[in-house]
């Protein structure tokens, strides 16, 4: 009896798989509270005014800020907490050797930004961590010279469910960010209409980015993981032609005038 023939596409995969560096964008949860107890109930409180921002998100968990030594923080308390949320962390940034060595032994591997040291990386940390082998998630990109930043243009409305991002540039809405839209930029964002969705700028860690709308009337605007949301506008902003900036960690409405 003769053999079948090999299917068409066993027989010409010869490589079952494929590694290959890829840039994310992904927003650090500075923690200033090593308690679980105290940031996730914070944290939800703010995430229900703005439901779905970080729905299933990937986050990072910022530890430079703990100054408790690493037995206190409990890391598994965290974890469940966000997950609970629906939220994602997948590793950590900055904190002591040691922190980053407790959480590297839960499941949360250090993630260096580009351009990172390699005396960020945690010391080898001994049989629990040889047992987990994670592998750290790919570091987010850095921000680009505004020289160096192209733009994107969206010339149609952006609906509700839909979310445009424009990687490594600027982007312009010249109609309307629909309620339950988002719009992702790593550099400024302008908005020829009205902004009733969702603007997240300086996607890349951009401090210096903004975002402008003649029609302001958002449900979040955030530049560079810092984030407001509509319940905490003045009533005499809304509507008005707005501009967003950092000053420090601050955000600022300007009107445009």
């Amino acid at each position: 009896m003769p053999s079948a023939a090999p299917r068409p596409d066993t027989a010409t995969r010869i490589e079952p798989f494929r590694l290959r560096g890829a840039n994310f964008n992904l927003l650090v949860l500075r923690l200033l509270d090593h308690r679980p107890e105290a940031v996730v109930p914070v944290i939800g409180d703010q995430f229900r005014r703005a439901p779905g921002f970080l729905r299933f998100a990937p986050i990072v968990l910022g530890l430079s800020d703990i100054q408790v030594p690493p037995a206190e923080v409990d890391f598994p308390g965290l974890i469940q907490g966000l997950r609970a949320l629906e939220i994602m962390p997948i590793g950590t940034t900055g904190g002591t050797v040691e922190m980053r060595n407790a959480a590297l032994s839960y499941g949360l591997p250090p993630v260096r930004s580009a351009g990172g040291k390699e005396s960020d990386d945690p010391a080898p940390p001994g049989p629990i961590a040889a047992e987990a082998a994670p592998i750290a998630a790919p570091p987010p990109p850095t921000a680009k010279p505004a020289a160096q930043r192209g733009t994107m243009v969206v010339e149609q409305p952006v609906r509700a469910g839909q979310r445009i991002w424009a990687e490594g540039a600027d982007l312009i809405i010249t109609s309307t960010v629909n309620a339950g839209a988002e719009v992702i930029a790593d550099g400024n964002i302008h908005i020829y209409g009205a902004l009733r969705g969702r603007a997240i700028a300086g996607g890349a860690s951009n401090m210096e980015a903004r975002v402008f709308a003649l029609n302001f009337d958002p449900e979040l605007v955030s530049i560079a993981g810092f984030y407001a949301v509509r319940e905490g506008f003045p009533a005499a902003q809304i509507g008005k032609a707005m501009q967003v900036r950092l000053v420090g960690e601050r955000m600022r409405f300007d009107p445009i005038t």
